[in-house]
C-alpha cells in the first residue's frame, strides 16, 4: 500500500517513540533502521526511518536525512515529519534547524513548524520556552546531558543560530483560539517571510489543534506527540482506508536481557529499582578503555537469561564527566556503546529473544549490531515507548528502545509484564 506520511527521526529511541504514538491509531506503522538500500515494497501508511544523526556533523546529518526523504518519496509519501527529541536536544550548530531547512528546500516548502511538546511525558511549551515538568529546560537534568547539555529554555533562541531564515512564534493564547486562529497566524508569518515557527502547546488538546491546522503542510517538525493526531485526521480526509490491516505479532521466548547506557536521572532510578529484582553488572568506561569488555562478556555467559539480567553504564553526572575528562566525550561514549553492542550479540547467540534497551546512542549501537533493518510496532509500555518486533540473524525478537528520561521507576519490570500480556 502507498505511504501517506513519511517520517525521519534523528535517533532510534525517538523513532520508536514516534512509531508507537502513531500506532495508537490502530493503523499499520513500519519502522526502518537506517535508509533502506532496496526500493520500497510492502510499505505501511506510516513509514518511519530511524537515523543516528542527532550529534553527527551537520553535513553528514543533512545528507542522510535527504537520502531518507528520497526513499520515502519513492514509497508514495507526500507529507513528511522531521522528528527530534521532546527536549530539543541539539548544539548551536544543529542538527534540528539545518536538517529542517534542507528538507524544506527539497520539498519547496516556504514554512514549517517546530513543536517538541509531549504533555504526557511532562514536556510543554509556553511563550516559546520549553518546560520539563515544572522546570524550564535549562534547569532540568538536561542541563547536564553528556552530549547535548541544554542551557537555554527558549526555543527561538536555540533555533535561530541553526537556520538562515527568520524564526517566529505562535503562542498558547493563539492556539487556544483554535485551528482558524493558528492558520491566520501562519499566514501572517508568511507575509513577513518567517519560515521557522515555534508553536506553543501545554496539553494534548493543543496538539490536536496544531495538527489539524497544519496537516496539509508538506513538512512538520517536532516531538512524537505532534504526529499522534495525524492518523485520525488522514482517515477523516479519506487518505487511509478504515479497514487497513495490522501485521500479526510473532511469539518470542522468555529469555532476554536489559541493556542501559543512558545516564539520565530517570534511568538511574529505573536501574536502581530493577537491581532489586534481577542480577546486574555495571560497565565502567575507564575500565573498558584499559581492559575491554571481557569481564562483562564472561559475566553474561554465566547468567540465566530467563531472569532478564541487567548490564548498565548508567552513572551519576560527576562520574560521567570524570570519564569524559580522561577519555574525551566521544571516546567515552563509543567505548560503552561498543561494549553493549557486543553484549547484545552474545545474549542473542545464547538464546535471548527479548531486549530492553535504554538510551538513544545505546539503542542505535545495539540495533545495528543485531542487524535489524525493519520493525513492526507492538504494545506500548509507557507513553512513547512501544515493544517492536523484528528479526535478528534469522530469529524473531522483541525489542524496546527507551529514551533516557521516559518511563516510570518500574519501567524495566513493566516492559516484561506488558510483553507477556500482549
Amino acid at each position: 500500500m502507498n505511504t501517506i506520511l513519511g517520517c525521519i527521526a534523528d535517533d532510534f529511541t525517538g523513532a520508536t517513540d514516534l512509531a508507537g504514538l502513531l500506532a495508537r491509531s490502530g493503523m499499520p506503522v513500519s519502522l526502518r533502521i537506517g535508509v533502506p538500500q532496496e526500493p520500497p515494497t510492502d510499505t505501511a501508511p506510516f513509514e518511519v526511518i530511524a537515523l543516528k544523526c542527532r550529534t553527527a556533523p551537520v553535513d553528514a546529518a543533512v545528507a542522510e536525512c535527504l537520502a531518507a526523504l528520497e526513499w520515502l518519496r519513492s514509497s508514495g509519501a507526500t507529507r513528511f515529519f522531521w522528528k527530534y527529541c521532546s527536549t530539543f536536544d541539539s548544539t548551536s550548530e544543529g542538527n534540528i534547524g539545518p536538517v529542517a531547512e534542507a528538507l524544506m528546500v527539497a520539498l519547496n516548502a516556504d514554512q514549517t513548524i517546530y513543536c517538541p511538546a509531549f504533555p504526557e511525558n511532562g514536556r510543554s511549551i509556553f511563550m516559546g520556552n520549553l518546560f520539563v515538568g515544572q522546570h524550564p529546560l535549562s534547569e532540568s537534568p538536561m542541563k547536564d546531558h553528556p552530549l547535548t547539555p541544554m542551557r537555554d529554555s527558549n526555543l527561538m533562541r536555540l533555533l535561530k543560530p541553526q537556520v538562515t531564515r527568520p524564526v517566529g512564534l505562535i503562542d498558547r493564547l493563539t492556539v487556544a483560539r483554535g485551528t482558524d486562529a493558528v492558520r491566520v497566524a501562519m499566514q501572517d508569518h508568511a507575509s513577513k517571510d518567517t519560515a521557522h515557527i515555534v508553536v506553543d502547546a501545554v496539553a494534548n488538546e493543543d496538539l490536536s489543534v496544531i495538527a489539524e491546522a497544519c496537516r496539509d503542510m508538506p513538512l512538520l517538525t517536532g516531538g512524537s506527540a505532534l504526529a499522534m493526531p495525524l492518523p485520525a485526521l488522514y482517515l477523516r480526509d479519506g487518505l487511509i482506508e478504515a479497514d487497513t490491516v495490522i501485521r500479526q505479532k510473532p511469539d518470542v521466548v522468555a529469555d532476554g536481557i536489559v541493556l542501559s547506557g543512558s545516564c539520565s536521572a530517570m534511568t538511574q532510578t529505573q536501574v536502581a529499582k530493577y537491581l532489586t529484582k534481577a542480577p546486574g553488572f555495571r560497565l565502567n568506561p575507564l575500565e573498558l578503555a584499559e581492559e575491554g569488555p571481557e569481564k562483562a562478556l564472561e559475566w553474561l555467559q554465566n547468567q540465566a537469561l530467563n531472569a532478564m539480567p541487567l548490564i548498565y553504564a548508567t552513572a551519576e553526572p560527576a562520574d560521567v564527566l570524570a570519564a569524559q575528562a580522561k577519555l574525551g566525550v566521544a571516546r567515552a561514549g563509543e567505548i560503552v556503546e561498543d561494549a553493549l553492542a557486543q553484549l547484545a550479540v552474545l545474549a542473542r547467540d545464547r538464546g535471548a529473544r527479548r531486549f530492553v534497551v535504554a538510551g538513544g546512542e545505546t539503542s542505535g549501537a545495539v540495533t545495528k549490531a543485531l542487524g535489524v533493518s525493519q520493525l513492526d510496532i507492538g504494545s506500548e509500555i509507557a507513553p512513547g515507548v512501544p515493544w517492536t518486533y523484528c528479526e535478528s540473524a534469522g530469529k524473531h525478537i522483541a525489542l524496546t528502545l527507551k529514551s533516557g528520561n521516559f518511563g516510570d521507576a518500574d519501567f524495566f519490570a513493566k516492559a516484561i509484564e506488558v510483553l507477556d500480556a500482549s
